[in-house]
């Protein structure tokens, strides 16, 4: 819907709190020096850890995949994507997880 809606795919930043996206975990294996380059370049929309969210640049819209993994992660994430998101932070995940963790209704 994003990229539907004229939004730029290097506009786009995806984190993951648990398992990595499948484009990530397929980027990752050509090594570190590349996977950071396709996020240097800003060609298209990046995958990454949540656990690295402060290494990634702001980008106009933030997508948090609260996908799994431990709740610290996810503490630090969320702080982190609204930090980088330029215009749209989307968190996409249980509901109730996401209150539980946050100790708050969002």
């Amino acid at each position: 819907m994003l990229l539907d809606s004229g939004r730029a795919p290097g506009d786009i930043l995806v984190l993951t709190t648990g398992e990595h996206h499948p484009w990530a975990a397929h980027e990752l294996s050509f090594g570190e020096d590349a996977y950071w380059a396709q996020h240097d370049a800003r060609d298209d929309v990046f995958y990454a850890d949540a656990a690295v969210a402060e290494r990634a640049a702001t980008r106009p819209v933030v997508v948090v995949a609260v996908n799994g993994g431990a709740d610290d992660v996810t503490v630090r994430a969320l702080p982190a994507a609204m930090a980088r998101a330029g215009a749209l932070l989307i968190v996409c995940g249980d509901p109730q997880r996401v209150n539980a963790v946050l100790g708050a209704g969002v």
